[in-house]
């Protein structure tokens, strides 16, 4: 499984005439195109009359619940689209997962904290609609890059006493298995003044005269407490747009509460655009996460029958 998700990941890198020599990954390809049912721009909430749509790709060798990512993309809460997500979700798809692949509001649309509302009810529908597209609740993992991973550990901290779900009343909130984080931010509060002022972050929080509550309230260190989901940080330690100490400051506030955590850190990376080889180096620490916290198709992975 190991070697069908590296060429999977090269396969995206390599160009078209290269993919002669990667056999094994241009088999999956093809059959992949029956593996999944797609089902596009799904309403999961209506707010400031924007709707936010989410795709759903599901395995259509199985009518059973199945381990399930919920995926969401970067851009710095400005920007990104979910469909500038599908390389990211092709490793999932090797492994055997269903997907769910979110949008939320940007800070055209609104301003923090709308995002982080929309990623929870993003949560909240999945585990309304799990029957219908076969979604293992207690299977769900929740991942994304940049201002996507940010709200990847947001919608798997914040805990639905925080009142940031209320747009979307409904089932309770599910527990997520685990999060998988990268390079997100932690403290956004940090990206608003000061030397790690970054313009991405003003614009989202605007300029709302209680924006410091509304950063703290967005950041997920202060939702840090005993009793998280196992959560993986993948960052690189040259990163330019967000400070790697904010991975490391998430990792130490988890060792303190005593949760399971672990910081993969990739010498000398950048904001995410990995070498194929730094790309298979994390996908193989999330595979090994996974297996230890006895999580979706992790032990079907290792023995090369994960995927179908």
């Amino acid at each position: 499984m190991t070697k069908l998700l590296s060429c999977v990941l090269l396969a995206a890198t390599f160009p078209v005439g290269a993919l002669s020599q990667l056999s094994p990954a241009v088999n999956w390809a093809a059959g992949s195109r029956s593996a999944y049912h797609v089902i596009p721009n799904l309403t999961y909430l209506t707010a400031n009359n924007y709707e936010a749509k989410l795709d759903v790709y599901s395995r259509a060798d199985s009518d059973a619940a199945e381990p399930t990512l919920i995926f969401i993309h970067g851009g710095g809460w400005t920007g990104g689209t979910k469909e500038g997500s599908l390389p990211a979700l092709l490793p999932w798809m090797a492994m055997g997962w269903n997907i769910v692949n979110v949008e939320y509001r940007l800070a055209r649309v609104s301003p923090a904290p709308a995002a982080v509302e929309d990623c929870l009810c993003a949560l909240r529908w999945v585990a309304a609609n799990a029957e219908k597209y076969h979604f293992d609740v207690k299977q769900l993992v929740v991942t994304g890059e940049s201002a996507g991973g940010h709200l990847s550990l947001t919608t798997g901290m914040i805990p639905e006493s925080a009142g940031l779900d209320r747009e979307c009343p409904g089932v309770p909130l599910p527990s997520v298995a685990a999060i998988v984080d990268w390079y997100g931010i932690t403290d956004v509060n940090d990206l608003l003044q000061g030397p790690n002022k970054k313009n991405y972050a003003v614009q989202w929080l605007g300029s709302a005269p209680d924006r410091e509550q509304i950063a703290k309230r967005v950041s997920p260190l202060t939702y840090v407490r005993p009793g998280l989901p196992p959560i993986l940080m993948i960052q690189g330690d040259a990163d330019p747009t967000v400070p790697y100490s904010h991975s490391v400051r998430l990792h130490e506030a988890l060792d303190r509460a005593g949760d399971q955590n672990q910081l993969f850190t990739i010498p000398g990376g950048k904001h995410g655009h990995f070498t194929p080889e730094q790309q298979i180096q994390a996908f193989t620490t999330i595979q090994q996460f996974l297996a230890k916290n006895h999580i979706g198709t992790a032990a079907k992975m290792s023995n090369g029958t994960g995927a179908k």
